[in-house]
């Protein structure tokens, strides 16, 4: 699949995707697992509680919102290439982050749903050609493609570790 232009996704979106590198976004979801479970697996149990400041989300907050992102994007990904075109409503994700009940989970709990969700979007984006890649449907009030929806995922874990990066760690 190749980078999405920007009329395949809403102009949200573009802030995840223009921070990719060029490449096959397998490959790219691929490094990124790799990658940020070596960078997770530094963090202790007390650093993945902490919050930068008050009102934030804690770290493990941030890598859970990662995963369910990643679950709820792929889920449209899905829709949209078995011509399943919505539309599906909006995540609210201060609601997920609310009410995940990630205070009470491991940080390695976490990260091992997130290493699992990975490794099985990596073979569903792999099994799409590039006529199902180019499919459409509605989320969140916008059309994206199925290809977009790759590009959106890899985009948006690699602004939220930037942020673990900045702010956590």
């Amino acid at each position: 699949m190749i980078r999405p232009p920007k009329n395949e996704y809403a102009e949200y979106y573009h802030k995840y995707i223009r921070q990719l590198p060029d490449g096959d976004i397998c490959e790219i979801l691929a490094s990124q697992l790799d990658e940020t479970i070596k960078l997770l697996a530094q963090i202790d149990e007390v650093q993945a509680n902490h919050r930068y400041a008050a009102g934030k989300w804690s770290l493990k907050d941030v890598v859970a919102h990662i995963v369910d992102t990643e679950r709820v994007f792929a889920y449209r990904a899905l829709c949209f290439a078995r011509n399943d075109s919505g539309p599906f409503p909006s995540m609210e994700q201060d609601n997920f982050v609310r009410f995940g009940n990630f205070a009470n989970r491991s940080l390695k709990s976490i990260v091992d749903e997130y290493r699992f969700l990975r490794q099985s979007n990596i073979v569903l984006f792999r099994s799409f050609d590039d006529e199902i890649s180019m499919r459409k449907g509605i989320a969140s009030g916008t059309e994206m493609t199925v290809r977009a929806i790759a590009y959106i995922i890899a985009g948006h874990e690699r602004h939220h570790v930037s942020v673990i990066q900045e702010k956590y760690l």
